[in-house]
């Protein structure tokens, strides 16, 4: 049988949305209504979303840049209190970063990231002073949404940083989904969400949680990049069981911060 949106609790666990025009990142969305965009959400049956709040700068990101998407994370989480916001970190500006760690956690944030280091600087994710500021959310029991780096990036992560949780953002297509899925299922505090490519081939979820087991891979879209309603019907046509697709579409995202 094919289940259906409303079966279950979903959370988009990735999703990016905007306080501001410039913050608006998907390529074809033409509203800067941030209601339009709860209510696309909803339409394909997504009442609770996270992510972070993305900019892409002409020029170099100082940490004013990072503080300000921080705080309208919290704004927009007052306004929609079915918004899980993420917060972003900056590896040139390691006590900056760890003083919003504590700052944030004290506001009840529990996620950092989609972080993406295209985007938002050219620090590097492996760097010494980005491994300095994971450790620090380690310690805070928070959990990293990670656009993926290289493996020797994330390993050197895994290695320092043991009980920190890691979502890694996109399984990617053909060798190389078959190879982060791998990846994934060698360390224990690894995870995955499905947004970006890799959904549109078919069998990609089922063989992912006969890889992984169905406790490792989380729901996410990319919206308003990716369309949420090819993310939700794509997964649930997909071979899972009911107790698989809980744990996909929700309960894994919800236990791992906590809610």
């Amino acid at each position: 049988m094919m289940y259906k949106p409303e079966d279950f609790d979903i959370i988009d666990m990735h999703t990016h949305p905007f306080s501001t025009p410039d913050t608006l990142i998907g390529r074809y969305w033409k509203s800067t209504d941030m209601d339009d965009f709860v209510r696309e959400l909803n339409k394909v049956g997504v009442y609770k979303f996270a992510g972070s709040v993305i900019h892409t700068p002409a020029g170099t990101v100082d940490f004013e840049m990072i503080r300000k998407l921080n705080r309208d994370a919290l704004m927009l989480r007052d306004r929609y209190p079915q918004y899980t916001p993420g917060i972003h970190i900056h590896g040139a500006y390691v006590e900056e970063s760890c003083e919003e760690l504590h700052k944030m956690h004290a506001q009840g944030v529990r996620l950092i990231g989609e972080l993406v280091p295209y985007i938002l600087g050219t620090w590097e994710i492996g760097a010494p002073g980005t491994l300095e500021i994971f450790k620090e959310a380690e310690k805070l029991g928070m959990t990293v949404n990670l656009h993926w780096g290289t493996e020797e990036e994330l390993q050197n992560i895994l290695t320092s940083c043991p009980k920190l949780n890691i979502i890694l953002a996109h399984p990617g297509d053909g060798d190389n989904a078959v190879m982060r899925w791998d990846f994934v299922s060698r360390y224990p505090n690894l995870y995955m969400d499905i947004s970006g490519t890799g959904l549109f081939r078919w069998g990609m979820l089922r063989y992912a949680v006969d890889k992984c087991g169905a406790e490792k891979v989380l729901f996410g879209s990319d919206f308003s990049t990716c369309s949420a309603g090819m993310f939700v019907y794509g997964a649930l046509s997909e071979n899972l069981s009911y107790d698989e697709f809980k744990l996909v579409m929700g309960d894994n995202f919800r236990r791992l911060l906590g809610m």
